[in-house]
Protein backbone atom coordinates (compact mmCIF):
# COMPACT_ATOMS: atom_id res chain seq x y z
CA UNK A 1 0.00 0.00 0.00
CA UNK A 2 1.58 3.32 -0.98
CA UNK A 3 1.86 6.18 1.84
CA UNK A 4 -0.52 8.40 0.39
CA UNK A 5 -3.62 5.38 0.17
CA UNK A 6 -2.62 5.17 4.05
CA UNK A 7 -2.93 9.05 4.69
CA UNK A 8 -5.94 9.26 2.40
CA UNK A 9 -7.60 6.50 4.52
CA UNK A 10 -6.84 8.43 7.59
CA UNK A 11 -7.98 11.44 6.83
CA UNK A 12 -11.79 9.97 5.65
CA UNK A 13 -11.96 8.40 8.94
CA UNK A 14 -11.16 11.49 11.35
CA UNK A 15 -13.71 13.08 8.69
CA UNK A 16 -16.53 10.71 9.33
CA UNK A 17 -16.65 9.73 5.75
CA UNK A 18 -17.08 6.02 5.08
CA UNK A 19 -13.56 4.51 4.26
CA UNK A 20 -14.49 2.34 0.95
CA UNK A 21 -12.55 1.79 -2.43
CA UNK A 22 -14.33 4.38 -4.47
CA UNK A 23 -13.90 6.73 -1.71
CA UNK A 24 -10.32 6.19 -1.00
CA UNK A 25 -9.78 6.30 -5.05
CA UNK A 26 -11.40 9.49 -5.75
CA UNK A 27 -10.04 11.62 -2.66
CA UNK A 28 -6.50 10.44 -3.52
CA UNK A 29 -6.97 11.72 -6.77
CA UNK A 30 -8.29 15.70 -5.30
CA UNK A 31 -6.18 15.55 -2.21
CA UNK A 32 -2.86 14.80 -3.38
CA UNK A 33 -0.76 17.05 -6.25
CA UNK A 34 1.22 13.99 -7.64
CA UNK A 35 -0.61 10.55 -7.27
CA UNK A 36 2.41 8.57 -8.36
CA UNK A 37 3.44 6.20 -6.07
CA UNK A 38 6.83 6.53 -4.32
CA UNK A 39 9.37 4.73 -1.89
CA UNK A 40 9.19 8.15 0.24
CA UNK A 41 8.67 11.66 0.05
CA UNK A 42 5.44 13.30 -3.25
CA UNK A 43 3.43 13.90 0.07
CA UNK A 44 2.10 17.25 -1.39
CA UNK A 45 -1.64 18.38 -0.79
CA UNK A 46 -3.95 19.81 -2.82
CA UNK A 47 -5.56 22.69 -1.68
CA UNK A 48 -9.01 20.62 -1.42
CA UNK A 49 -6.97 17.99 1.10
CA UNK A 50 -5.44 20.53 3.68
CA UNK A 51 -9.10 22.48 3.58
CA UNK A 52 -10.74 18.90 4.37
CA UNK A 53 -8.27 18.16 7.29
CA UNK A 54 -8.06 21.60 8.93
CA UNK A 55 -11.91 22.07 8.88
CA UNK A 56 -14.11 18.85 8.66
CA UNK A 57 -11.06 16.28 10.03
CA UNK A 58 -9.65 18.95 12.71
CA UNK A 59 -6.58 17.49 12.51
CA UNK A 60 -3.89 19.71 13.95
CA UNK A 61 -1.36 21.34 11.60
CA UNK A 62 1.39 23.76 11.43
CA UNK A 63 1.80 26.40 9.48
CA UNK A 64 5.36 28.20 8.76
CA UNK A 65 5.61 31.57 6.97
CA UNK A 66 8.19 32.03 4.49
CA UNK A 67 10.79 34.71 4.79
CA UNK A 68 10.36 38.11 3.07
CA UNK A 69 11.40 38.29 -0.51
CA UNK A 70 11.48 34.27 -0.49
CA UNK A 71 10.81 32.73 -3.96
CA UNK A 72 9.59 28.89 -4.48
CA UNK A 73 12.13 27.88 -7.40
CA UNK A 74 11.54 24.47 -8.69
CA UNK A 75 14.74 23.27 -6.93
CA UNK A 76 12.78 24.13 -3.47
CA UNK A 77 10.24 21.88 -4.69
CA UNK A 78 12.18 19.06 -5.49
CA UNK A 79 13.87 19.48 -1.70
CA UNK A 80 10.47 19.46 -0.47
CA UNK A 81 9.71 16.63 -2.45
CA UNK A 82 12.30 14.93 -1.20
CA UNK A 83 12.84 15.63 2.31
CA UNK A 84 9.48 16.26 3.90
CA UNK A 85 8.23 13.79 5.24
CA UNK A 86 4.91 14.71 5.93
CA UNK A 87 1.85 15.76 4.21
CA UNK A 88 2.41 19.95 3.17
CA UNK A 89 0.41 22.23 1.43
CA UNK A 90 2.69 25.32 0.29
CA UNK A 91 1.28 28.58 -1.03
CA UNK A 92 3.72 31.57 -1.90
CA UNK A 93 4.29 32.72 1.51
CA UNK A 94 3.85 29.70 3.50
CA UNK A 95 3.85 25.85 4.27
CA UNK A 96 2.28 24.22 6.38
CA UNK A 97 3.02 20.54 7.64
CA UNK A 98 0.99 17.89 9.60
CA UNK A 99 3.67 16.74 11.65
CA UNK A 100 5.16 18.55 14.51
CA UNK A 101 8.83 17.33 13.65
CA UNK A 102 8.54 18.66 10.17
CA UNK A 103 7.24 21.88 11.78
CA UNK A 104 10.27 22.11 14.00
CA UNK A 105 12.82 21.57 11.42
CA UNK A 106 11.07 24.05 9.54
CA UNK A 107 11.17 26.34 12.27
CA UNK A 108 15.36 25.86 12.85
CA UNK A 109 15.43 27.05 9.64
CA UNK A 110 12.95 29.88 10.06
CA UNK A 111 10.96 28.58 6.95
CA UNK A 112 13.71 28.90 4.62
CA UNK A 113 13.26 25.58 2.58
CA UNK A 114 16.13 26.49 0.47
CA UNK A 115 18.43 26.82 3.29
CA UNK A 116 17.16 23.30 4.52
CA UNK A 117 17.49 21.72 1.34
CA UNK A 118 20.97 22.78 0.81
CA UNK A 119 21.74 21.21 4.91
CA UNK A 120 19.97 17.81 4.09
CA UNK A 121 21.44 17.34 0.89
CA UNK A 122 24.66 18.22 1.98
CA UNK A 123 24.13 15.67 4.94
CA UNK A 124 23.09 13.14 2.72
CA UNK A 125 25.99 13.29 0.46
CA UNK A 126 27.92 13.16 3.45
CA UNK A 127 26.88 9.99 4.54
CA UNK A 128 27.17 8.71 1.01
CA UNK A 129 30.67 9.58 1.14
CA UNK A 130 31.75 9.08 4.33
CA UNK A 131 33.76 5.30 4.70
CA UNK A 132 32.26 2.70 7.04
Amino acid sequence: MDIKDHYTEVFLKAGGVPDTEDESKKHKLIWWYNIRSKDSGGLRLTEEAINFIEKVAEIKTYKINFPKNFSITPQVLLWLDNFIESPYYITKKSITVLKERAAFELYLFSGDVQKMGYAKALSKRLNQDSPE
